[in-house]
């Protein structure tokens, strides 16, 4: 597998609409600077050849950057902050400077931040998710530089993808749950981004599988442990006969299983409590919470190796790298 087609240039987009590069620059910099016939016809030719401005010196403008460009959700959540210590302790004993940039789990700030790191002239990009924009996956396709994306080992890929299956993992955990003795199990979900829902995915087929009706309840919030207090609250007033609670990921678990202490309500005992992710709290809270443990430090690592392998002209390589997971089955099961 190799890198696509050179990227666009000015003088593509010149010549694809019938004017000079300098008439094109003008655009770029001012639109009001040229006719407005001609405003459209260059806004036209700047999406269809996919076309990424270029913030380089024109000096460097064909050089290497020593920079990896990397796309996370959220600079807070310490997922990803334990990828990106994972990316760096491959790229910067490489010489490689890493250029982080996070998108809020939106697609279109995530289309902005692709466009700025890649006008930066990166050498690779690094995104943690697989949905994107039609405008994204045209830059990506015509920047002619490696593109690996993390977390998910199964959704189809731009390229090459390092992570986990999802679906599989909270398949896992929730017939865990299931063969522990519960028998009403409600999926706690936030942000309802693309990992959210494969999870949640996992979860109803693993219901469903054992005869049992999915109770979830959904919400485009961010996760954290007030969060998951609130969603337990919900629960208990909506689903009074609830004996068992997953949840997207450990914020959400610990706040629920926190809000459970609060109320008298013993855990496992009464309501069995399960998070997502491993965080090194949930192995030092009381009781220890029961959680998927995904390898993110390691798929940082994995991820930053492929793409140096693949900077080094390595013409053979996977496209899918699965990690997988481990069910921590701790103490609140």
């Amino acid at each position: 597998m190799t890198n696509k087609k050179k990227r666009p240039t000015l003088q593509d987009v010149a010549d694809r609409v019938g004017v000079t590069k300098m008439t094109v620059s003008r655009f770029l910099r001012d639109p009001s600077q040229v006719s407005g016939a001609l405003q459209q016809k260059i806004a036209d030719a700047l999406e269809e050849l996919g076309y990424i401005p270029n913030r380089a010196p024109d000096i460097l403008s064909n050089a290497k950057s020593n920079a990896i460009g990397v796309l996370v959700p959220s600079l807070t959540n310490q997922v990803f902050a334990e990828v990106i210590r994972g990316i760096e302790s491959v790229t910067t004993p490489a010489g490689y400077q890493t250029m982080i940039a996070h998108y809020g789990y939106s697609a279109e700030l995530e289309e902005q931040s692709i466009a700025s790191l890649l006008s930066y002239n990166v050498d690779a990009i690094i995104l943690s998710q697989t949905t994107h924009t039609d405008k994204s996956r045209k830059m990506l396709e015509t920047a002619s530089i490696p593109v690996i994306e993390i977390m998910d080992s199964v959704s189809p890929c731009v390229e090459q993808s390092v992570g986990f299956d999802n679906t599989a993992a909270a398949d896992a955990m929730t017939t865990v749950m299931l063969e522990s003795g519960c028998q009403h199990i409600a999926y706690f979900a936030a942000r309802m981004d693309e990992r959210t829902l494969l999870k949640m995915a996992g979860y109803k087929q693993a219901l469903q599988r054992h005869g049992q009706t999915p109770i979830t309840l959904q919400t485009e919030e961010a996760s954290s442990f007030t969060l998951g207090a609130t969603l337990l609250s919900k629960l208990l007033s909506e689903y009074p006969d609830a004996d068992g609670v997953f949840c997207t990921n450990d914020d959400l678990a610990i706040g629920a299983l926190y809000e459970c202490q609060r109320r008298g309500i013993r855990v496992p005992e009464d309501i069995a409590i399960a998070g997502f992710h491993g965080l090194d709290i949930s192995r030092a809270m009381v009781p220890k919470l029961a959680t998927v443990v995904t390898p993110r430090e390691e798929i940082g690592k994995a991820a930053a190796e492929q793409l140096l392998k693949r900077l080094k002209g390595e013409p053979n390589w996977e496209q899918t790298i699965d990690l997988g997971y481990r069910i921590e089955k701790g103490e609140s099961l």
